[in-house]
């Protein structure tokens, strides 16, 4: 490793604190009121004068080095310590800027949404931008700061936390049934079409759970947006297995053999360190977590006992 050269410019080091955050040299750039040039000739000064890589290029963007996590944590003192020297003012509001998160579709609309809507009424200088995707969580996340997965992550160099459960359950609409009638069985449900994710696109071994619960059930309407299933099932496509929170909420549906077929997957925050660190990340993350506690009861899903009168009332409309 080269010897450092000279003491770091403080500017050199905000600017890798902007890449840092963003991923991007184009989009610092565009923070900082910089062109792209000047970016990375002030990321070249900062190496020289450490001696040593602070950014390395991954498939997602540009992630710190060790060395470059060293400097990110200086830049950030010289960030507080600038905002210190307006002290005689009012304190600024710490919870503003574009944070990213990249979350499921379903938790992406009914938790995030509604936690970033209460937390911008406090915080209006804060900006989200929302990506939904469901997937693995990344091992280089550049550009992203938190990311809401299914299933436990198995990631490195970033914080895991759990954020609680939520149920999936068969549903199927009561136009489908009073046609098909009302499977009695788990064996009866195999008998039917299967609305869900499309088999050869699906990255998360958690939500596998209806191939292995019941294999021989054959694909009806297939896609990679759960609020897809959720229609195809209300439409009559087939038997759906659906989110029960967002299931629950549509009266047309009737949830089959809830003491049979209630699988359980988590809910998991990954947060990168340096992201963390930034008031308005941790502010989001903590939003994230307040939200889905409060959340608890529907994402667990109707009682059982709801759920099998339902069925049983299902079964007295349609003759069954």
């Amino acid at each position: 490793m080269p010897e450092p050269h000279g003491t770091p410019n403080p500017d050199d080091l905000l600017v890798l604190l902007a890449v840092a955050r963003t991923g991007r040299f184009t989009t610092a750039a565009d923070s900082l009121d910089l062109n792209h040039t000047t970016v990375s000739r002030r990321i070249a000064a900062l190496e020289k004068a450490l001696g040593g890589r602070v950014l390395a290029r991954t498939v997602g963007g540009w992630e710190l080095t060790p060395l470059g996590q060293r400097a990110s944590g200086v830049a950030e003192r010289v960030e507080e310590s600038l905002a210190q020297l307006n002290g005689d003012k009012p304190a600024a509001d710490q919870v503003t800027g574009v944070v990213r998160i990249s979350a499921t579709d379903g938790f992406s609309a009914f938790i995030a949404t509604p936690a970033v809507v209460e937390l911008r009424r406090a915080h209006p200088g804060l900006s989200v931008e929302l990506m939904t995707v469901t997937r693995r969580a990344l091992q280089h996340r550049s550009g992203l700061d938190l990311e809401v997965v299914v299933g436990e992550p198995q990631v490195h160099r970033a914080k895991a936390i759990r954020l609680g459960d939520y149920a999936l359950g068969m549903y199927a609409s009561r136009s489908y049934l009073a046609e098909h009638g009302t499977p009695a069985s788990v064996q009866e449900i195999t008998r039917h079409p299967l609305v869900y994710f499309v088999e050869s696109m699906l990255l998360v071994d958690d939500l596998d759970a209806p191939r292995r619960l019941v294999p021989s059930m054959q694909d009806s309407i297939s896609s990679t947006n759960v609020f897809v299933h959720v229609e195809a099932t209300r439409a009559g496509a087939g038997i759906g297995f659906l989110p029960c929170f967002m299931a629950d909420m549509h009266e047309d549906l009737v949830r089959l053999l809830p003491s049979e077929i209630n699988e359980l997957l988590p809910y998991w925050m990954v947060v990168r360190p340096d992201s963390l660190r930034r008031p308005a990340v941790a502010a989001v993350a903590e939003a994230l977590r307040t939200r889905t506690d409060g959340f608890r009861t529907q994402l667990m899903g109707r009682a059982s006992s709801q759920a099998a009168g339902s069925s049983q009332a299902a079964r007295d409309d349609v003759g069954a």
